[in-house]
C-alpha cells in the first residue's frame, strides 16, 4: 500500500520535474524504474526514496540550457551525460570514503541555496498556472520581467484550473494527508479539460507521451562537451550529497537502524549512472516522499520496488492517459510541493539565533537567483570557507590558574596580567593549530607576556603551552609556533609543552619543533619543575 501511495505521489511530480529540467515527461518516468530498483538494492537506508527533485531539475535546466535547446535530442543527451558524471563522482566519494564532505555545506548554506532554487522554480510554475509562456531556461530576473510584461496573455481557464487545484491540494494536506491529492487533482483536471473542450480554449496540455519501457542508451558527445558538464555535475553531487545523507542519517536515527554514508553515496552513484544510461536525468533523495513513506509505515525499500513496477506498467500500457493532463494543474502540483523548500520558518529561526548565519543563508538565497545556480553553488562554497575561517581564526585561548581551571580568553576580552604561577604562564589553545589561527595564537601569547610584565606580575621566565585540546598541526601553524619561540627566546623566556597527544607529539617531531622544547605530562608537573620554590627561610 505504501508503494501504491508512492506511485501516486511520484508520477505527477516526476512529470513536473522533467518539465522544469526541460526534458520530456518520459525522462521523469524512466527515473522511477531501473534507477529506483538499483538504488533500493544498494542503499543502506531502509526508507529514503531516490528520485529527481526540484533542486536537481533546476540545476539541470540552468546548467545545460546554454549548451542546447530545451526539448531537443542534444539537450536530452547532455542531461544524460550530466547524470552519468554525477554518478561517477558519487562512486568516487564512496570509494575514497569522502562522505564527510557533506558536512561542509552547513544548514544555512543549504537552506538559502535550495530556497533560491525553489523561488526560481516557483516563478516558472506560476507562469504555467496563468497560461503565460516564458523562457523557462532564462535567468530569474529575465523570467520575472517576461512574466510581468506578458500578464496580458493570461488564460482565464488556466487560472481557474490552477486556483481549484491549489485549493484542493492545500485543503487535502490539512484535512486528509493520507489521500494522494496530487493524483486526484491531475485526474479531475484532465477529465475537466476533456469534457469541457478546454484545450481548444487555450489550456495547454502535456501532449503525447511515447509508450514503452526505458531502453539502454549512451550519450554520444565529444570530450570537450563532457568536460563542460563537469562543473554542473559537481554542483549536483554536492547538493545531493549534503541533502541525501542528512535525510538518511535522520531517519536511521529516528527508526534505530544502521546508517552507512559511503554505501548510500555508492547507491546514488549507481542510480545516477543508470538514469543517464536509459534516458533520464540526475537523481537525489526526495525528502517529501521519504516522509510520506515513513508516515505510511514503510520500514523497508519494498515500496520503491512497487513504485518501479507500477511505473513500468504505466509506461507500457498507460501513457495515453497522460496526454490530456493540463499544464496548469501540473504547475499547481509542483508549486505546492516546493513551497516548503522556500524555508521561511528556517530563515526566521536563523534570524532569531544567529544574524551572521542568517546573512550567509540570505546570500546563498540571492546567488542562484541573480547569478545562476552553478555560480550560486560556488558562492555557497566560498561562504562555507569564510564561515569556517571566521570560526577557526577565533579559537579559545585560555590562561590556566594554578588549579588548572581556565579564566577568561586571551583574545579581546582577556584580563591583563594573568599568570599561572610566579614567573610561569600556562596557556591552553582549544583548537587545532593551523594556518587560520597560527598567528592569532602567537599574538595572544605575546600579549599575555607583555600584560603580565606591565602589571607587575613579571618577569615571566617560562611559558607552558597546554596542547591537550590541539588535535592537529599544519606547516603554517608550525612556522607560527617557531616564530613565537624565536620571540620568546630573544626575551630569555623558556618554552615548554604539556599534555601533548601522541599523534601531535609525532607531528611536532616531523615538523622539527619538539626537540626545541621541554615536554611535561601535566600542567602541575610543568609548574613544579619551572616555578621558583620557597626555602624554609622564605627566600
Amino acid at each position: 500500500m505504501a508503494g501504491v501511495t508512492l506511485l501516486a505521489i511520484a508520477v505527477p511530480l516526476n512529470i513536473g520535474y522533467a518539465q522544469i529540467a526541460g526534458l520530456p515527461p518520459t525522462a521523469g518516468l524512466y527515473a522511477l524504474v531501473v534507477p529506483t530498483i538499483l538504488y533500493a538494492l544498494v542503499v543502506s537506508s531502509r526508507q529514503v526514496v531516490a528520485s529527481p527533485d526540484a533542486a536537481a531539475a533546476a540545476l539541470v535546466a540552468s546548467s545545460i540550457g546554454g549548451l542546447a535547446v530545451a526539448g531537443s535530442a542534444d539537450y536530452a543527451a547532455l542531461a544524460m551525460a550530466q547524470a552519468i558524471i554525477s554518478g561517477i563522482l558519487f562512486a568516487a566519494l564512496a570509494v575514497f570514503k569522502l562522505g564527510f564532505l557533506a558536512n561542509f555545506l552547513s544548514k544555512p548554506i543549504l537552506v538559502g541555496f535550495v530556497a533560491g532554487l525553489a523561488l526560481d522554480i516557483l516563478l516558472s510554475q506560476v507562469a504555467k498556472m496563468l497560461g503565460v509562456g516564458i523562457d523557462s531556461g532564462a535567468e530569474f530576473p529575465g523570467k520575472l520581467a517576461e512574466l510581468v510584461t506578458r500578464l496580458g496573455t493570461t488564460n482565464g481557464w488556466s487560472v481557474v484550473i490552477s486556483a481549484v487545484a491549489v485549493a484542493v491540494l492545500l485543503a487535502g494536506r490539512r484535512w486528509a494527508r493520507a489521500v494522494p491529492w496530487a493524483l486526484v487533482v491531475l485526474v479531475a483536471a484532465t477529465l475537466a479539460v476533456v469534457a469541457g473542450g478546454l484545450r481548444a480554449r487555450g489550456v495547454a496540455v502535456l501532449g503525447e507521451v511515447p509508450a514503452g519501457p526505458p531502453t539502454l542508451t549512451w550519450p554520444m558527445l565529444d570530450w570537450s562537451t563532457w568536460l563542460a558538464l563537469v562543473p554542473s555535475a559537481i554542483a549536483l553531487t554536492l547538493v545531493t550529497t549534503a541533502e541525501g545523507l542528512l535525510v538518511s542519517r535522520s531517519y536511521a536515527e529516528k527508526r534505530g537502524y544502521p546508517f552507512r554514508a559511503n554505501r548510500d553515496l555508492l547507491a546514488f552513484g549507481v542510480a545516477n549512472v543508470a538514469a543517464g544510461a536509459q534516458g533520464s536525468f540526475a537523481i537525489g533523495a526526495s525528502t517529501s516522499r521519504t516522509a510520506a513513506m515513513d508516515q505510511a509505515g514503510a520500514r523497508t525499500q519494498l515500496p520503491s520496488v512497487v513504485l518501479a513496477a507500477g511505473a513500468l506498467l504505466l509506461l507500457l500500457f498507460g501513457t495515453a492517459l497522460l496526454a490530456d493532463i493540463p499544464s496548469p494543474a501540473i504547475g499547481a502540483v509542483v508549486a505546492v510541493a516546493i513551497v516548503p523548500l522556500l524555508g521561511i520558518a528556517e530563515f526566521r529561526d536563523l534570524w532569531r539565533r544567529d544574524r551572521f548565519e542568517f546573512l550567509i543563508a540570505a546570500t546563498c538565497f540571492l546567488a542562484p537567483l541573480l547569478v545562476g545556480p552553478i555560480a550560486g553553488i560556488l558562492v555557497a562554497v566560498v561562504l562555507a570557507l569564510v564561515n569556517l575561517a571566521k570560526r577557526a581564526a577565533n579559537p579559545a585561548i585560555d590562561v590556566l590558574e594554578a588549579g588548572g581551571e581556565p579564566t577568561d580568553s586571551l583574545l579581546d576580552a582577556a584580563p591583563r596580567g594573568s599568570v599561572t604561577a610566579p614567573g610561569v604562564i600556562v596557556i591552553r589553545l582549544a583548537a587545532p593549530l593551523f594556518f587560520a589561527n597560527g598567528s592569532v595564537f602567537a599574538d595572544a601569547v605575546k600579549r599575555a607576556v607583555d600584560a603580565a610584565e606591565q602589571t607587575g606580575n613579571g618577569p615571566v621566565r617560562h611559558v607552558v603551552v597546554d596542547l591537550e585540546a590541539v588535535t592537529d598541526l599544519d606547516v603554517t601553524g608550525a612556522e607560527s609556533f617557531e616564530s613565537l619561540l624565536a620571540w620568546l627566546g630573544r626575551r630569555e623566556i623558556g618554552v615548554a609543552l604539556s599534555r601533548v597527544r601522541p599523534g601531535i607529539r609525532r607531528r611536532l617531531d616531523d615538523l622539527g619543533v619538539a626537540g626545541r622544547v621541554d615536554v611535561y605530562a601535566t600542567n602541575r608537573a610543568a609548574i613544579a619543575a619551572l616555578a621558583p620554590t620557597r626555602t624554609e627561610d622564605g627566600t
